[in-house]
Formats: C-alpha cells, structure tokens, sequence
C-alpha cells in the first residue's frame, strides 16, 4: 500500500486478518495452559477451586497416603500439561505454514482436532467434578478458535470437503529410511490417540489402574474414606490428561500424513513430541513412580518417536520445495 492511500480496513479486521492470528492466539494460549500446569506442579500448589471443592488444605491433602497422593497428582497434571503444549505447538505451525498457504487439509485438521480437544472437557459428565476454571478457559477460547476458523474459511480460494484429510502429502516408498520413519511417526501419533482415549475412559469410569494404588500405597476405598470428593477431583485430571493425549495425537497425525514435509515440520514435531513425552515420561522420577509395566508403553512411544524423527530428518530438511501436496512425489 503506498503510503498516500487511505487504509479503510476496520481494527477489527486488521488484527484479525485471514483468521490466523486468533489461531496462533490459541495455540500461545494452550502453550501457557500447559506452562502454569508445570509451575503448579513444581510448587505444590493447588487452585483455589480444588481446595474448595475439596473442603481441605495443601497440607492436608499431604498426609493422604504418606504424601503420595499430591504426587500422583501432579504426575497427571504434568502429563496433561505437555500434552496440550505439544497441541498448541502444531496449532502455531498450521497457522504459519500450510494455513499461510491455504491448504485445505490444514483447516480441516483444525476442525477435527479442535472438536476433539473441546469435545473432552465434557468428560467431566462421567465422574460429576465440574472444574471452572477449566470451563471458564473452554468458553474464552472457543469463541477465538471459531472465530478464526470462519474467517480462514471465508478466506480461502477454494473450498473441498474434510475427504481432504484422507489425501496424503507423497507417496511414499517404505524401503527407504523416510518412508520406514514416517511410518514410525504416523504409529505413534495412533498410538497417542488410542492410549488417550483408554486413559479419558479409565478416568470417567475405574479412575486408577493397579500401578497407581500399589504406588500410592492404598486402596480406592481408603481415598474415599479420607475425603469422598477426592476421586472425583483425580478422574477429571485422569480424563483430561486422557484428553489431551488423544487430541496431541490426533493432530499430529493428521500433519504427519496431511502436510509436506519440511523443516519446519520437523521441528514442531520435535519439540512438540520431545515436550509431550519427556515430561509424561520424565515427572515420574522424581517422585519414585517407577513401575515398569505402567511405564512401558510411554517408554515404547517414546523409542518410536525418536527413532521415526531420526530416520525422516534428511528428507524432511531435503524435500523439493517445489513439490505441492497436488504434485506428489515418491520419497
């Protein structure tokens, strides 16, 4: 625009734009979610809701089971922390990169992944805890993430249907080590979401699993005795760590699948991966929960991870930049 012409654009769809600064706001905003999930984890603190419904203080709730409890806990509260960092990392890069670019399949992948990230706050209905503060969180962001999906759809040059999804971003051949390692990667990220969806499901219904008592040092009945309303209060953060896994997962796979590959896929992979299974790996040690078998299928993912991102790094940082996900290639 040359400086003397008059710029007519309202405020309003001068910040907003094409819709992408409100996802990026989203994605900025689950990456802080997930930072204050760490700081009250690393400091032992509670929200002021939690004590409330619970009717006890911190110090209280460290006498349950030798102090165990408040560990178990924060576990969850970590874990579900670097699981909704790794969402809103993706979530930055679709809106710097294939949204930039009016690529359908990314608008698509917002739309699924958003609904199911979303849709799991109402998991609360199967175990009767209502967490405010995470409601209040769900009404101010869903009205940015619409609003920002409206308007990127409103944008784009054309319009496909979410069969878009179904489209791969290149062929590929699985005796090379890019396609062995893509291949690895598109695993986990199923694998996320299938371990998701039993850990949201365990939470609404069973809440622990044999490891997490013989951690703890007690039976289900004992907690209930302690404080009824306390299993409650740990299925909502057993189901919404379920939640995110499933939803990181989701949204990983559908860029894994979906997108070109690039370096700066593969970076946001790396550091969203990296963020979500160090710390659902790394807060178990140091409070001493260090059951194997309820660790191996982390540890597995984790060796999957590394081993896809390794095996995919030279032809994701290689790929012709030329190459469109209409003109796909052999890779």
């Amino acid at each position: 625009m040359m400086q003397n012409e008059a710029d007519d654009r309202g405020l309003l769809d001068a910040l907003v734009a094409d819709g992408r600064p409100l996802i990026k706001l989203t994605g900025l905003a689950l990456i802080g979610s997930g930072m204050f999930a760490f700081f009250l984890a690393a400091t032992g603190h509670f929200l002021p809701h939690d004590i409330a419904h619970l009717g006890m203080t911190a110090d209280e709730l460290h006498t349950v089971a030798h102090g165990r409890l408040v560990h178990f806990m924060m576990h969850d509260r970590v874990s579900f922390g670097g699981s909704i960092v790794g969402v809103g990392v993706l979530y930055l890069w679709l809106a710097e990169f294939p949204l930039r670019a009016s690529e359908p399949w990314a608008w698509w992948t917002l739309l699924i992944s958003g609904v199911a990230g979303f849709a799991s706050f109402l998991a609360y209905l199967g175990y009767g805890y209502l967490d405010t503060w995470h409601g209040a969180a769900t009404l101010v962001l869903l009205p940015v993430l619409i609003i920002g999906m409206i308007r990127l759809r409103t944008s784009m040059p054309q319009r496909t249907s979410v069969l878009q999804v179904f489209n791969p971003s290149v062929v590929t051949s699985y005796r090379t080590a890019f396609g062995v390692g893509r291949l690895l990667l598109l695993a986990t990220s199923a694998c996320l979401v299938l371990g998701g969806l039993i850990i949201m499901t365990v939470g609404m219904t069973k809440v622990f699993v044999p490891q997490d008592l013989e951690y703890m040092g007690v039976a289900a009945a004992d907690l209930e005795a302690a404080n009824p309303r306390l299993i409650p209060l740990i299925a909502h953060d057993r189901a919404g760590f379920g939640g995110g896994v499933a939803c990181c997962g989701l949204t990983m796979f559908l860029c894994i699948y979906c997108g070109r590959p690039s370096r700066s896929l593969w970076q946001a992979l790396l550091i969203s991966g990296t963020v979500g299974f160090g710390t659902a790996i790394g807060v178990h040690f140091p409070i001493g929960y260090l059951s194997f078998t309820h660790l191996l299928p982390a540890y597995l993912g984790a060796l999957m991870f590394a081993t896809g991102m390794t095996l995919t790094l030279t032809g994701m940082f290689t790929f012709n930049a030329e190459s469109t996900t209409t003109a796909r290639r052999e890779i």
